[in-house]
């Protein structure tokens, strides 16, 4: 299609340049806001249409070279090319504009954005392999833009280093497989003692293969997993007794975890985060928490070192056992988790009935309207809602607010995901 120009006034959520041509909404990958660019269209849809960059004209004061040379292909990040100060006021932006929009409410006071290293961030992630026949060789990364293709990388700087800087390394040793064609991606779960990668394979591996990875593992120092199916066929190649932990040095915790295991994707900022919410929450030594969505226990164990009783509800029961045996480990005796689906109706339950003086949220992209049927009690004088997905906090504040007789205190972004447009925010709500 011919190239046109036009001037970009906004920013979608997922980092997007917006324009308006003929009246319709043009959504303009590689645009900032603020820049006028030669753009080509790539989609037409009935209530708007996708463009790239064919030249920026005029660029914005905010726009920096990116640092990866992937940028613009690899769709593991869409917002290297904007400076580090505006991706964070985009995503207060973000928060703010949802808040107004769907909830219809307003924080009193804006925190400040909370933000961490940049780079070599990811300790969890998910890279997509392919033996491609056509180029003879394999290639591992995370997705392109279009979604379709693996992107074709080398390296990857928002990767924890000891993964990120060898992705050619990686992709070189499934090339030399037998099962090369059968191993369809490869998770990365990076404790603060080990890194390790889970090799998803549809059909068994050789024994010539599997000497390969353990060498492979050994020469990197990675603990190296197996994946034949689902969560449950996880099981450690090299080496036998493989541990993952990840240390909460303030609140001298350490958490246990699987490598399939919901954790925090950057460690920095979720020590950072657990700072900003307890000091939100300024629980006392009488208090009761509860704590949902507690995964395992990386709120709950901190909160147990301040209030006198936490209770830490969780959907999937291995997290729970597992949340447990690291409340032991950790010699707390003040802490219960229970198992229950908080998108089902536990209003009937012994600890939904209970009184606590405080809550923490910490839902999934879903939000938490399931349980905001029934709680929080009257009892509970403060709320801490840790969010990664704007939309459903400003619905869930809005519920806060109009049914609970709570006031949106304060509310602000975290930058969970540094040059990605995921916005994580945290609110306090306060009755």
């Amino acid at each position: 299609m011919t190239s046109i120009e036009a001037d970009i006034t906004d920013l979608t959520h997922d980092g997007r340049g917006v324009t308006h041509i003929n009246g319709k909404a043009v959504f303009v990958a590689g645009a900032l806001a603020g820049e006028r660019v030669r753009l080509r269209y790539t989609g037409k849809h009935r209530h708007y249409d996708e463009a790239a960059v064919d030249a920026v004209l005029v660029a914005s004061a905010d726009r920096v070279e990116p640092r990866c040379r992937h940028f613009g292909v690899c769709g593991g990040c869409a917002l290297q090319h904007l400076a580090p100060a505006a991706q964070i006021a985009a995503k207060q932006r973000v928060l703010m504009e949802n808040f107004e929009r769907i909830g219809k409410v307003q924080p009193k006071i804006v925190l400040d954005a909370l933000t961490d290293v940049p780079w070599g961030y990811r300790r969890r992630g998910r890279l997509s392999a392919k033996f491609v026949e056509k180029k003879g060789r394999m290639l591992v990364g995370f997705r392109e833009t279009n979604g379709r293709y693996v992107a074709d990388i080398e390296r990857c700087d928002v990767l924890h280093p000891a993964v990120g800087e060898r992705i050619a390394a990686i992709a070189a040793l499934l090339e030399t497989l037998d099962g090369k064609r059968e191993i369809p991606q490869i998770e990365i779960a990076a404790g603060d003692n080990l890194v390790a990668l889970v090799l998803r394979h549809l059909k068994p591996l050789s024994d010539t293969d599997t000497r390969a990875l353990i060498a492979f593992g050994q020469a990197n120092e990675f603990a190296i997993f197996l994946q034949s199916g689902g969560i449950e066929s996880v099981v450690p190649l090299w080496p036998a007794t493989a541990q993952l932990n990840f240390t909460l040095p303030a609140y001298e915790v350490t958490l246990d975890f699987l490598p399939l295991d919901f954790i925090q994707v950057n460690g920095g900022m979720n020590r950072r985060m657990i700072d900003h919410a307890l000091a939100l929450l300024d629980p006392a030594p009488n208090d009761r928490v509860l704590d949902l969505f507690c995964g395992l226990g990386n709120f709950t164990l901190p909160l147990a070192r301040r209030a006198g009783q936490v209770v830490g509800i969780e959907g999937e029961a291995g997290l729970v056992q597992r949340a447990r045996d690291n409340a032991v480990r950790n010699g707390f005796d003040n802490v219960v988790f229970h198992s229950a689906d908080l998108a089902a109706d536990q209003r009937a339950t012994a600890w939904a009935k209970a009184d606590y003086e405080l809550m923490l949220l910490d839902p999934p992209r879903s939000g938490a309207d399931a349980v905001l049927d029934y709680l929080p009690r009257k009892s509970v004088r403060r709320i801490v809602y840790v969010s990664c997905h704007p939309a459903s906090l400003a619905r869930d504040a809005g519920v806060l607010v109009e049914r609970h007789g709570f006031t949106l205190q304060s509310a602000g972004v975290m930058d969970m995901f540094p040059h990605t447009a995921h916005v994580e925010s945290i609110a306090l709500f306060v009755r």
